[in-house]
């Protein structure tokens, strides 16, 4: 019977750790890639095929100046600058287009809300500026054509909350913590024992 009590703290032990593990990892969204967008050593990068651009966007209207590295806030004026991480970009043209995220990528000329042509940008940087007006799901598409033809795609959302989890995913991750941590206080504790002398 000692035996069987101790394997199921055990079990319930080693059952909150993973409900606290999986919980930890879920809310370390900054971490993953976003479709071409990532952020490492607090830096927003593109990856385009063997290639990377730092990518920085903010709201120059907004109260808050703060940089975003995914998806946009709030509605309304936005910034955006590309800059070149390796020297190898300069020479070819590059070409920038966002679009609304239809599902479909079949006729770009009619879903796309902004479009920078082919260019060379010998100073290694693009910087354009656009307004959304409404909140929605859109797709950047950063195309680099030397040799080859390399598409980045990266999806965002505008106007959406700045969290990249759905709300009640977030409140179920917390709750799951929160009884996982009560769940442990509770194991480590062992219940008195009635009549038993010291």
């Amino acid at each position: 019977m000692r035996i069987l009590m101790m394997f199921l703290r055990f079990m319930r032990a080693g059952l909150a750790f993973l409900i606290l593990s999986v919980g930890l990892l879920s809310f370390s969204t900054q971490t993953y890639a976003h479709g071409g967008l990532s952020l490492a050593d607090d830096l927003c990068k593109l990856t385009i095929g063997p290639y990377t651009m730092h990518f920085t966007g903010y709201r120059p209207d907004s109260s808050q100046e703060k940089e975003f590295c995914e998806d946009i806030p709030s509605t309304g004026r936005t910034v955006v600058a590309f800059d070149y991480i390796e020297e190898a970009l300069r020479p070819l043209t590059t070409e920038v287009r966002v679009i609304k995220d239809t599902g479909s990528e079949e006729d770009l000329d009619k879903i796309t809300v902004l479009h920078l042509p082919p260019k060379v940008y010998p100073n290694g940087s693009i910087n354009f500026e656009h307004n959304f007006k409404k909140p929605g799901k859109f797709v950047g598409l950063v195309t680099v054509t030397g040799d080859e033809k390399l598409v980045s795609r990266f999806p965002f959302a505008v106007g959406e909350g700045g969290s990249n989890m759905p709300s009640g995913l977030v409140f179920a991750i917390a709750a799951a913590i929160g009884a996982g941590a009560i769940f442990l206080l509770k194991v480590g504790r062992k219940p008195p024992k009635d009549g038993a002398a010291a």
